[in-house]
């Protein structure tokens, strides 16, 4: 059997690279090799631009295991909510590639939506910036991406009512927002977006601390990304705005112990099938 970490993919080299690293460090938790996969995007990245070779993305890496005597593979979801569109579309690739390929099975682990260690890790982070930054009960909006599906909404709506119980009298407001959303009426789910979020009352003066739901930086996240950008138009908007930001899900380390954990539990129930 196959594992792999599989992430949405990029163009920017860190993000794979953080995908590399969380591959290494959940398989030596959980005692078994774990490739790094980009479902889509990674391989474009130039020659050179990644360090260890090019990265792969799921259709070719797929198909060189399958010609290599490969049927069966595990995959551990690193999404924040892999119910959403991208786990939808993946789950649906996976599927048209058993059927080219002959026939192939494959699983997924739990993520990280899936018990309690998100919020946990949303609110470890506030307190590291507040403590770092040297705030005084900030204001907090927890971003996602946002996207056509409720489902990943619905998962960051519940991040932020738990961040906000576990934090109380630490953080003034909270607010739960999106970075961007889809055209059209049926899409409400994503408002605020982060731009609404930051002229609302409460939010547009003073320190606001952005907690983004992402889990590696790359064109959104991390310096020079969307979410900057986007606070920096607030800040233009609002001269007594601060916005500030915390560090990202991936990299910290109750992320690796719980998706190390799931593969663990999964890999224990297919010994004992």
């Amino acid at each position: 059997m196959k594992i792999a970490l599989v992430d949405n993919g990029s163009l920017e080299p860190s993000a794979h690279g953080c995908l590399r690293a969380a591959a290494a460090a959940i398989g030596e938790g959980a005692g078994a090799r774990v490739e790094a996969v980009s479902w889509r995007h990674s391989s474009r990245m130039p020659p050179g631009a990644l360090e260890g070779g090019r990265a792969w993305t799921l259709a070719p890496w797929v198909r060189a295991q399958v010609s290599a005597g490969e049927r069966e593979f595990l995959f551990v979801p690193f999404f924040i909510s892999p119910q959403g569109s991208i786990g939808t579309s993946l789950r649906g690739d996976l599927d048209r590639l058993r059927e080219s390929e002959g026939g192939l099975e494959y699983s997924f682990t739990d993520g990280l939506s899936a018990g309690t260690s998100l919020p946990a890790i949303i609110a470890d982070r506030v307190r590291e910036a507040i403590a770092l930054l040297g705030l005084r009960r900030p204001a907090v909006v927890v971003v996602d991406h946002g996207g056509p599906s409720p489902a990943s909404a619905e998962v960051r709506d519940q991040v932020a009512d738990r961040v906000r119980a576990m934090l109380g009298g630490a953080i003034g407001p909270l607010a739960a927002a999106s970075m961007e959303s889809p055209d059209g009426p049926g899409f409400g789910f994503n408002r605020p977006l982060l731009g609404e979020a930051l002229a609302r009352p409460g939010f547009d003066p003073g320190d606001v601390l952005i907690a983004p739901l992402f889990l590696s930086p790359g064109r959104h996240a991390g310096p020079g990304g969307d979410l900057g950008r986007i606070a920096r138009e607030a800040e233009a908007r609002s001269p007594r705005l601060r916005c500030h930001f915390t560090e990202l899900v991936g990299s910290h380390p109750a992320a690796i112990e719980t998706l190390a954990g799931a593969l663990s539990r999964a890999l224990g129930a297919g010994a004992r099938a």
